[in-house]
C-alpha cells in the first residue's frame, strides 16, 4: 500500500512539473496563440528552405511559397494515416471554396501515396513527396495530418496538428485566410 502511494505521488509530481513547463515555462514561440491553432516554432516566421520532387506533376520548394501572393494551406499527409482519411471530405469542400492547398506526402511509400490519391481523389493543387520525412521534420511535423497556413509572402500564420473539422475551419482558418488575402 505504501509503495503504491509513493509511486502515485511521484507520478503526480512529474505530471505537475510537465504541466508547469507546458503552461508557464515553455517559450512563447512554442505556446499556442489564441485563434492561431496549435503551437509551432514556425509561427510568424518564413517557411524553412526545402525543395521536393513531385508525387504528381512538379514538386515545389520554399521559394514557391514565398511568391504566391495569396495564402496557401500546406498539408502534410500520409496514406498510412487513418486521420487523413477522416478529414478528406472536408478538403474537397475547401478546394471547392477556392482554398489553395498544396500537399506534402511524407514518410510514405510512393506507390501507396499515388494509389491513395487515385482511389480517393486529389483535392490538392500541388503534391510533393518527402519520402524520408526530412522536410516534415524541419517544419516540426510529428504526425499526419498537419496543416500550415502560409501567407502570400511565405510566412507561417497558423498550424493545426491533427485532422481539420468544419468548426476549426470556420473558427480559426477561414478568418485568417480572409485576413491574408483569400
Amino acid at each position: 500500500m505504501f509503495r503504491a502511494l509513493l509511486v502515485l505521488s511521484v507520478l503526480s509530481a512529474a505530471g505537475g512539473a510537465l504541466y508547469a513547463y507546458w503552461g508557464v515555462l515553455m517559450p512563447p514561440s512554442m505556446q499556442p496563440a489564441p485563434g492561431r491553432g496549435d503551437a509551432t516554432p514556425l509561427l510568424d516566421k518564413r517557411v524553412p528552405g526545402f525543395a521536393l520532387p513531385g508525387l504528381i506533376g512538379p514538386g515545389f520548394e520554399a521559394r514557391d511559397l514565398l511568391t504566391t501572393r495569396r495564402p496557401v494551406l500546406v498539408k502534410f499527409w500520409g496514406s498510412w494515416s487513418p486521420t487523413c482519411i477522416q478529414e478528406y471530405p472536408l478538403l474537397f469542400e475547401l478546394r471547392n471554396g477556392r482554398v489553395e492547398m498544396w500537399a506534402i506526402a511524407f514518410r510514405d511509400n510512393r506507390t501507396n501515396a499515388l494509389d491513395y490519391l487515385e482511389r480517393n481523389g486529389n483535392p490538392y493543387r500541388r503534391v510533393a513527396y518527402d519520402a524520408a520525412g526530412r522536410v516534415a521534420s524541419d517544419w516540426g511535423v510529428r504526425s499526419a495530418p498537419s496543416s500550415f497556413l502560409v501567407d502570400g509572402d511565405g510566412i507561417v500564420r497558423w498550424h493545426r496538428a491533427g485532422p481539420l473539422t468544419a468548426e476549426i475551419v470556420a473558427r480559426e482558418l477561414w478568418p485568417l485566410m480572409q485576413r491574408y488575402g483569400q
